[in-house]
Order: structure tokens, then C-alpha cells, then sequence
């Protein structure tokens, strides 16, 4: 078979997963980056120098363990972490030793006066000068020079006959996760109970410009698919009350506004979500991806949401890594059998690992194709 062939043959097979309905086995997708520098015998630091470089020590990983229906997204680089966080980034090869994971620094760098600014000065104002004067003048334009890169990334693993889920930007969140990451957790969790309403005001001046570049982003490439990501919204996290105010009328909007555009959302949901899963259930029947890393209860999830939405997940980076091929045959056999066999993708837990044991992740490609 052609790799034309098998790129539109995985691309329908996921599809059909997503749509809730029976494929000729169950689809797997993989979510890695810096384990392809590992598995490429390549630095970090040279992995995350360029999206080209990164993107082709992907497919040359996805081939090493054995080919998948897809992954997640198609590159990496390094200078994109500082805008999702609005936290500075240590980076192998210039803070960090070159064979260094990157480092998110968890520091205080936008003030309890922001939230203000961002209501007068309109958040792609504020987002401006934001990051000119913490991560310095030269971020922006290197992050869209390489950006510049993604056609040919998306033709890359075309070629290769891989489906990539997002493409061209097509990442967002929610506005809670962005100044969490600037204020710091512990600073950013007072404010809600000292000034929620200076910190709401800022998060709905914020939203509408949380996904139209991301949409635009990702409709110019031609990817269906697009990540809206959650990590410190999660249940576990905060109060019941906390969570409804905050979190989730700004999913609620933004996973509709991508719905409205024509694209599925990937609701990439870590830490522990089970408290509040019922709270997904009135949304549209076989268009959205519950993508799962291990913390939420997947077993109650498809209970709740399993005639919903396709359940993505959620094989342990911990087993990846210390496990045996046998260990995750069964547990993805487990997981194949009672989630799946309709509305199911097999996925690792977020990220495999820089230390997986490739072993241990071809057990896994190889778990939906044997018993």
C-alpha cells in the first residue's frame, strides 16, 4: 500500500473513532516529542532547534516503533512554551544542559495591575508588550519565521503517510490557564478569592481572542482537529464554585466557536477531571476528542461521555518507562476491549516520555493489531 493510500485509509479509521462509529480496529495515536530525540540519538537542544529538524525525528520514530494511525501534532520548537504559559522557558543548550528536558519557571511575572491593563488596553495590546518586556523583542518574530515552516511540515508527514491531528498553531486554552501561568499558581489562586471580579473582567475581555488564530491557523493547513488544552483548570484543582466560574463557561464557548468553524475539538484534559465530566455531556453527539493522561478515571468517563465523545487515552508514562512489553500489551488490551471497541483511540498518557523504552512503545502500536 501506498503511503497516499495509508495516510487516507488512518485518516478515515480516526475519523470514524471520533464520529463514534465502527472501524476495522482501533485507531492509535501517538503524542511525543522530545522521545524522538532520544530514539534518534540526537541532543534536546539540536531536537528543538527548528520545527524541520524536530518533525523529521518524529516520523523517524513513529517508523522505529512499528508506524501509528497518527499523532498529536508534527514538530516541536523552542520558542513556543513562553506564549501558552506566559512563563519564561529554560531550554537545553543555553540554561540547561544540552540533554535537558525544557523547564517551565514557575515566577510571578505579571501583576495583580495586569488584570486592569488587559481590560483597558485590550488583551492583544497588553499581550504585546507582555511579552517584549519579559521574554524580549526578539520571541515574537522568531516564533513566526518558524511558523512559517508548518506547510512543509504538514507536507512531511503527508508524504510519510502519518496524519498529524493539529497543525499550524492549532493549540488554545482557556484564559484561566494563561494568567495562571503568569501570576504563578499560589498567587493566581488568591486572586480569585480576593478580586474575582477584577480577574473574570479580564478573562472575558481575554476570550475572544483565546481561538481565531488557531482556527484561521488550522483551516489554512487543512487539520480538522484542534487541541483546546486544560492542565491547572482541572477539577482537582479547584472548588466546585471556583471551577464553574472560572472554567468552564470559557470551555464552554471556545470548544462551540471551534464546533462553529468546522473543527473537532481535542479536549486535552490533564490532571483529574472526574469530578465534573457530566458537565460535558450536552454537547454535540461524535465531534469532540476526551483526550486523557492517566489522572481522570477513563473507566467513568466512557460511563458518562462514552455516547458523547471519542475517549483518547491514556496508556502511563510510568508504565512506558519502567513497565515490560508484556505490562503494556495488557493494559492496552484492557483498555481496547472495555473503552473500545467504538468511540476509542489508543493513546499514551500525554507526552511518551524522554525514557520510554522503545520496546515498551511498540508494544503499544502493536497492541491494536494483536491479542
Amino acid at each position: 500500500m501506498s503511503n497516499s493510500q495509508l495516510y487516507a485509509e488512518r485518516k478515515e479509521r480516526i475519523a470514524k473513532a471520533v464520529a463514534l462509529d465502527k472501524t476495522d480496529r482501533t485507531p492509535v495515536v501517538l503524542e511525543f516529542a522530545a522521545f524522538a530525540a532520544r530514539a534518534q540519538n540526537m541532543s534536546v537542544a539540536e531536537f528543538i532547534s527548528s520545527s524541520l529538524v524536530s518533525a523529521e525525528a518524529m516520523i523517524k520514530t513513529v517508523e522505529k516503533v512499528g508506524g501509528a494511525d497518527g499523532v498529536d501534532y508534527g514538530s516541536y520548537f523552542k520558542y513556543g512554551l513562553e506564549m501558552a504559559w506566559l512563563s519564561k522557558i529554560k531550554r537545553p543548550g543555553e540554561e540547561l544542559p544540552e540533554n535537558e528536558l525544557w523547564q517551565v519557571v514557575e515566577a510571578e511575572l505579571m501583576k495583580q495591575s495586569d488584570y486592569d491593563r488587559i481590560v483597558e488596553e485590550g488583551w492583544p495590546n497588553w499581550l504585546m508588550s507582555y511579552a517584549t518586556e519579559h521574554f524580549g523583542p526578539e520571541l515574537l518574530p522568531q516564533i513566526m519565521a518558524d511558523g512559517q515552516n508548518a506547510p512543509k511540515v504538514a507536507e512531511m508527514w503527508k508524504e510519510a503517510g502519518i496524519p498529524t491531528l493539529t497543525g499550524g498553531g492549532g493549540v488554545t486554552t482557556i484564559p484561566y490557564e494563561m494568567f495562571c501561568g503568569g501570576r504563578s499558581f499560589s498567587k493566581f489562586v488568591r486572586d480569585m478569592f480576593k478580586i474575582p471580579d477584577k480577574v473574570q473582567a479580564a478573562m472575558d475581555a481575554a476570550l475572544p481572542f483565546m481561538a481565531p488564530q488557531s482556527i484561521a491557523g488550522s483551516k489554512q493547513l487543512g487539520s480538522e482537529y484542534l487541541w483546546l488544552g486544560g492542565w491547572r483548570a482541572a477539577s482537582e484543582m479547584l472548588s466546585q464554585a471556583q471551577w464553574d466560574r472560572f472554567v468552564f463557561p470559557y470551555y464552554e464557548k471556545l470548544i462551540y466557536e471551534i464546533l462553529d468553524a468546522g473543527i473537532t475539538p481535542i479536549l486535552h484534559f490533564d490532571s483529574d477531571w472526574t469530578r465534573d465530566l457530566a458537565r460535558f455531556k450536552d454537547f454535540p453527539k461524535g465531534k469532540i476528542i476526551l483526550e486523557l493522561d492517566g489522572m481522570t478515571d477513563i473507566y467513568k468517563s466512557k460511563e458518562i461521555l462514552g455516547d458523547i465523545m471519542c475517549i483518547m487515552g491514556d496508556v502511563p508514562a510510568a508504565l512506558l518507562t519502567l513497565g515490560t512489553p508484556d505490562a503494556v500489551h495488557n493494559y492496552c488490551r484492557k483498555l481496547i476491549e472495555e473503552i473500545g471497541p467504538t468511540g476509542f483511540i489508543l493513546h499514551p498518557g500525554c507526552d511518551i516520555p524522554i525514557d520510554a523504552k522503545i520496546e515498551n512503545v511498540q508494544a503499544m502500536v502493536a497492541s491494536v493489531t494483536s491479542k
